[in-house]
């Protein structure tokens, strides 16, 4: 009746596994009953779990992202410290439980820290940068969200239920295929991506329809600011890649379940085609991660260096090369296959070529520091420490882009420095970035400088403390993946870099000790006026947090910075310079626990397939289907917000902010 589940798939011989699952299970059930004893359930289902709003579910990501971030680091200074002490000795993890901790790492990092966070960016500030409602589909937003966080419960459940995959990040055949992985790992993997894969196709389709078909009187494609533009291009990628990645998997899935040979050598198959197939979804992927963090950067650096981005025609040309170019480039991943001198050839000078519109926007964000009145905030500090990072990594991408090259460092630890330098320096950094700048208009206070500042700092030295001896032991030879190893130079690099995670780690607790003290300390840091940081785009002529319909009446936008023209009119003035509109009623749509329900069947379907429990698949997907129907069947998808009430919270904002332009003090 339970298929494959047993109390065998309890590790109750792994005390490290099993106190760990213990201990999350008990930070769960506490928190829920903590939550149910305080009475937060009905508003956290009402205001926040059946939310549509676009703000709320950008926040929803973010904070999915974040627990994943902690979740993924773990497992980074697990491996850390399996290497620091695994010189001449077995270290403490044994070998099957270290090939599942870096498969999770990899796998929970890419698909349920970064891409969560960087959508939840998107998902906050696209719509009130483009002067709109709410996005283009939202309760579709609602059902995306939620199958991603589907998915990374699942992984999560590896944890204290069977296995994780052993075949890294990527499940690379042979090893991935039934006879040399007969456990539940694999499928644990393929189930979780393909249920949030489906989540972000559909937030890719939500996102380009939103910029392409819903901007704000006047906003035309040269007027959207530069984190729109990355927004589209980002999602651009998703909608091109990302049916790749699903199709890829579900042939997997066949070879496993079904007992197809599509990468079955013996069998007529091809286990190469699975690395080309993959590929071409995964160089995208990083391109996917990265442009929204340009974005953020463009946004950073232009208002705390108090002035237009510089030349921003060539910053939308340079992003849309990237956009394009990202397709083009994949099998440099694989310059060992055997593809010919020719084909590589072709794609080691297409991936040299792509750095060209990144260094494009290099000299552009450094243009736009010159000459400014530069202002540096932690926001700004992330910022800068990408450009230095990412043109480290950059440089050694240039390298790797070389298939002679390529030969001798391929699958070595230098392969993994270069990675952590581009996702660490651009993705991480830009998220942080992205974080501090918009935190305010979020929650509707800033958070605190001195602490934001010195995360950034053990972050920054951290990574370099981690990763330069990855660089050296690479070169020498070392290759990823080692649970032990008896080579003695290797030995210090490994300590040095046990040293650069524990600083990180300091990073991360100084983050949290960042929340903690800016929650505590929030009424003294409130935002009054909605427009902390003296911005230049829409979203700061908001309240903070805006409200659900973000703007009492749709601005009429007139120029690239369509704010920043109308508060220095203001300023010069010492007044509003925009009377008080006429106020109309506001419909907007409905909150559905349509993404909820459905993310619950998603989960006890894939739970069930994993596990071979028919029976309840067919049940998960019934469950789905009278929860489709019932969403399609609605009779009331929007309702209706008073023009008083549209006119009060308005009211408030102008007032605010015509006492900070009076130079008197805001309330």
């Amino acid at each position: 009746m339970l298929g494959k589940l047993s109390w065998q798939a309890v590790p109750f011989d792994q005390p490290i596994a099993l106190a760990a699952g213990a201990f999350v299970v008990l930070v769960i059930v506490g928190a829920l009953v903590w939550v149910a004893a305080k009475g937060y359930i009905p508003y956290l289902w009402r205001e926040w779990i059946t939310s549509v709003d676009h703000k709320r579910i950008g926040i929803m990501y973010c904070l999915l992202a974040a627990v994943m971030l902690v979740r993924g680091f773990i497992d980074a200074l697990m491996m850390r410290s399996q290497q620091a002490l695994a010189f001449h000795a077995a270290g403490y993890l044994p070998p099957e439980h270290y090939n599942q901790i870096f498969s999770a790492h990899g796998t929970i990092m890419i698909f349920f820290m970064a891409m969560p966070f960087v959508i939840g960016l998107m998902n906050f500030a696209m719509p009130l940068q483009l002067g709109v409602r709410d996005v283009a589909f939202p309760t579709l937003n609602s059902v995306s969200f939620w199958l991603t966080a589907a998915g990374a419960l699942l992984v999560n459940l590896s944890l204290v239920v069977g296995e994780f995959a052993r075949t890294g990040w990527l499940p690379y055949p042979p090893l991935s295929e039934l006879t040399y992985s007969p456990g539940v790992g694999v499928d644990y993997y393929l189930w979780a991506i393909q249920i949030s894969g489906v989540g972000t196709l559909m937030t890719g389709i939500n996102m380009v329809t939103t910029v392409l078909k819903i901007r704000a009187p006047g906003m035309s494609y040269m007027r959207m600011p530069i984190f729109c533009w990355t927004t589209l291009a980002s999602n651009l990628v998703i909608v091109a890649a990302f049916p790749i990645l699903t199709a890829t998997l579900a042939m997997l899935l066949l070879d496993r379940y079904v007992g197809f040979h599509f990468f079955t050598n013996e069998a007529g198959g091809n286990a190469m085609m699975f690395q080309n197939l993959i590929w071409a979804w995964g160089h995208p992927e990083v391109y996917i991660l990265v442009l929204p963090a340009f974005g953020v950067f463009s946004e950073v650096v232009s208002t705390f260096s108090g002035k237009p981005l510089f030349d921003r025609r060539s910053m939308i040309v340079a992003t849309l090369g990237i956009c394009i170019l990202s397709l083009c480039v994949w099998l440099h991943h694989f310059f060992t296959m055997g593809a010919g001198g020719d084909v590589n050839a072709v794609f080691g000078i297409a991936s040299m070529i792509i750095a060209v519109p990144t260094g494009v926007k290099i000299y552009n964000w450094l243009f736009t520091m010159y000459g400014g009145r530069v202002r540096f905030s932690s926001a700004m500090l992330w910022s800068i420490g990408f450009m230095v990072t990412f043109v480290i990594g950059g440089m050694t991408g240039v390298l790797l882009a070389s298939p002679v090259a390529d030969f001798v460092l391929h699958n070595s630890l230098f392969l993994v420095a270069h990675f952590h330098n581009v996702i660490i320096g651009g993705v991480v950094f830009g998220v942080f970035a992205g974080y501090t700048y918009w935190f305010p208009k979020a929650f509707g206070f800033v958070l605190d400088e001195r602490l934001g500042k010195a995360a950034f700092w053990c972050w920054f030295v951290g990574f370099y403390v981690t990763f330069v001896p990855l660089y050296v032991v690479g070169l020498e030879g070392m290759t990823r993946r080692m649970q032990r190893f008896d080579r003695p130079e290797w030995y210090p690099w490994m300590l040095v870099a046990e040293v650069g995670v524990l600083t990180i780690l300091c990073g991360i607790v100084l983050q949290i000790a960042q929340l903690w003290v800016s929650i505590r300390q929030r009424a003294k840091r409130r935002d009054l006026t909605g427009d902390p940081w003296d911005g230049r785009s829409l979203e700061w002529s908001t309240t903070s947090p805006p409200p659900v319909f973000n703007f009492a009446v749709l601005p009429v936008v007139t120029s690239d910075e369509p704010y920043w023209s109308i508060k220095q009119e203001a300023r010069a003035r010492r007044h509003l310079v925009t009377a008080e509109p006429d106020y109309a009623p506001i419909e907007m749509p409905r909150n559905s626990p349509t993404g909820f329900v459905t993310a619950f069947f998603a989960v006890v379907t894939g739970f069930s397939l994993i596990w071979h429990i028919w029976w309840l698949v067919i049940l998960g997907l019934i469950g789905a289907y009278v929860t489709f129907v019932a969403f399609a069947w609605r009779d009331h998808t929007e309702f209706e917000i008073p023009a008083e009430e549209v006119a009060r919270i308005d009211r408030a904002n102008r007032a605010a902010r015509a006492a900070a332009l009076a130079g008197e003090p805001v309330r």
